[in-house]
């Protein structure tokens, strides 16, 4: 959890520095990023399904594996194009690890006792993300950008070590790798994805939304052949009855959709209006990974023994008035408002994560761990995608393209009339956030009521628990 949120952080503040020894234009280099969170949304469905199959502690071993020989290539990196490729590689194996790390929880812990391992991982990510943003600042001015990879592969090659002697294999379930499944969803969320990023990116055009009408085609083809599959990616019978699951996930999907993006939003502005550089820009919002990672332990603990459906809502809740306060913001704005905001978010995302992880997992049937784990993951990583495009869209609503995409990367500011327009499209995105976040959390309260303590592992109790 922690490298994850290191790279993911770290690559943002580096992307001026890149763009400019790489010789490259903006909208291309947006794409170390995305194609990083593409792979990931794409494959960890399918990552999961096989950690069901041939063993998750496997994969996920397998997966620190590629993740490191895939950072150290991306160090290496002679132009943009071989550094987005490489970024596919180390994505491939950040699904893997994605996809299997809540199974291999889910398989350690009892339902009982998940909370408090899941607010653990927060702590990890946290930490992760806080490390990234100073990292990301130190290694790009002293070291070159090409070190904000580097640093992944000595810590890769120990954790590798350790992964392989201590994380075990769960009990393999007999089922055959659905294929055409993994054909179909891969292709639905490729044209979309593509096809959404290449608006923000150029406008509309009769080719991106062809390509965006194709991919929801073919989404419904999907479901086709996972209703008429023997042994489907995305077994839908597992929701059937089973409210908890069904809207947790919903919950981190939509989560995402309205949350994650909003740190990206305010750094624009930190950038574009108030003419902060981007590692000050970032620094701003420490407060709240340093409260996430004192915190989600604690709620983590009380959603085993409470169940996550007030925790988890608060958070969101709580969430939804970190981005009102952000409304607030104008050209000339204190900035002890962001520090206020960050303290606030923190506690938010501390009571969401582990709670409502927690509650996926418990409510998902051992054999099914890996694939809901990675369905988990799809969801929130479409989401963080889905932010991705809405921020750069609505941005280039108030001021041109190529403006906001160099606002973005942190290359250009704006000054005057200009400003105040952006701020508008900041608005607008910031209201679109505060409705998605209302819905994720009106599904988080109608989740229903858990009792966790009353399962402590045993199927028996698991069924009668899921059935109330």
């Amino acid at each position: 959890m922690l490298m994850g949120a290191i790279d993911t952080t770290i690559v943002l503040l580096a992307l001026p520095t890149i763009n400019q020894a790489l010789h490259t234009n903006l909208v291309l280099s947006v794409w170390i990023i995305l194609a990083y969170l593409l792979v990931i949304a794409v494959a960890t469905t399918q990552f999961g399904r096989i950690g069901d199959i041939y063993g998750r502690g496997r994969i996920f071993n397998l997966g620190f594996a590629v993740f490191t020989i895939g950072s150290f290539l991306c160090g290496l990196a002679p132009g943009i194009i071989f550094l987005i490729l490489f970024r596919i590689i180390q994505g491939t194996g950040g699904a893997m690890l994605q996809a299997n790390s809540g199974a291999i929880i889910a398989d350690t812990f009892e339902p009982h006792q998940r909370g408090r391992a899941f607010g653990y991982t927060s702590v990890g990510w946290s930490f992760g993300a806080m490390l990234g943003i100073l990292l990301g600042g130190v290694l790009t001015t002293f070291a070159g950008w090409q070190y904000i990879f580097y640093i992944n592969v000595p810590i890769g090659i120990v954790a590798t070590y350790y992964g392989i002697r201590y994380i075990k294999d769960n009990q393999r379930i007999k089922a055959q790798i659905d294929w055409p499944g993994m054909v179909t969803l891969t292709s639905s969320l490729l044209l979309i994805a593509y096809g959404a990023i290449d608006i923000a990116g150029q406008g509309a055009t009769p080719l991106n939304i062809g390509l965006m009408a194709a991919g929801v085609v073919v989404l419904g083809l999907f479901f086709i052949v996972e209703i008429r599959s023997k042994s489907p990616l995305m077994n839908l019978g597992i929701f059937k009855g089973n409210r908890v699951l069904t809207y947790s996930i919903l919950a981190t999907f939509f989560m995402s959709l309205g949350y994650l993006g909003v740190v990206f939003i305010i750094i624009m502005y930190l950038q574009g209006v108030r003419g902060l550089n981007p590692l000050d820009a970032s620094l701003l919002l420490t407060p709240g990974y340093i409260i996430t990672a004192i915190v989600g332990p604690k709620m983590g603990r009380l959603s085993d023994t409470h169940g996550a459906r007030i925790i988890a809502t608060v958070g969101l809740i709580l969430m939804m008035a970190t981005v009102a306060i952000y409304l607030t913001l104008t050209a000339t704005s204190s900035l002890y408002i962001i520090l206020v905001a960050s303290f606030i978010s923190g506690i938010g995302v501390s009571m969401f994560f582990p709670a409502n992880m927690s509650a996926i997992m418990a409510n998902a049937q051992r054999e099914h761990y890996g694939s809901i784990s990675g369905l988990s993951r799809l969801m929130q990583n479409i989401g963080t995608l889905a932010s991705y495009v809405i921020i750069l869209t609505v941005a280039s609503l108030a001021v041109s393209r190529p403006i906001a995409f160099s606002i973005f990367l942190g290359t250009s500011k704006l000054i005057g009339g200009v400003s105040t327009a952006f701020i508008t499209g900041i608005d607008a995105a910031l209201v679109l956030s505060i409705i998605v976040l209302f819905i994720a959390a009106v599904l988080s309260y109608a989740r229903g009521k858990e009792n966790r303590a009353a399962i402590k592992g045993n199927e028996e109790g698991r069924e009668r628990w899921q059935k109330k």
